[in-house]
């Protein structure tokens, strides 16, 4: 079974990730900490199988690839990604942001542009990338591996 592609704000909050530094790998699994930094999810990958796993809320309640994956993939090399978009989407409290605008992704893409004007990041090369990333992602066409672990409770 396949990932739904995912919103691509989920590539801003992988991107997050690894601006912060938030991610901990070993071998092809790794640990996640939340932007709120109160929990941590689990990514486990099977290159030869073309399947990933993680068990934030998106992959699990919705069944789309989440940031958690998304970041694992970038730091592994697997999806190619400009660092320095990585540095100017770090600090950003996702959980925050997210829960200001009711998930309405739009809002908080346009709220995370703001931002990255304010740190004179060049928005229209910042969305090439960003398309760049998410054609990556559908063209990889990931399976899941084995079933979805609920996510851990918490803010």
């Amino acid at each position: 079974m396949r990932w739904k592609l995912p919103p691509k704000i989920k590539i801003y909050e992988a991107l997050g990730t690894l601006g912060d530094g938030r991610l901990e790998i070993s071998g092809n699994s790794a640990k996640v900490r939340s932007s709120s930094g109160n929990k941590f999810y689990s990514v486990a990958y099977d290159p030869k199988a073309n399947a990933i796993t993680s068990n934030d809320n998106s992959s699990y309640w919705v069944g789309y690839l989440g940031y958690p994956a998304i970041a694992f993939l970038l730091s592994k090399g697997v999806i190619d990604y400009k660092p320095k978009f990585a540095e100017a989407l770090g600090g950003i409290p996702w959980k925050e942001v997210n829960t200001k605008f009711k998930n309405d992704f739009e809002k908080t893409e346009g709220y995370i542009k703001d931002v990255l004007k304010k740190k004179d990041i060049d928005v229209g090369r910042f969305s090439e990338e960003i398309e760049k990333i998410y054609g990556e992602i559908k063209k990889l066409k990931l399976n899941k591996l084995g079933i979805t672990p609920k996510p851990p409770a918490g803010y």
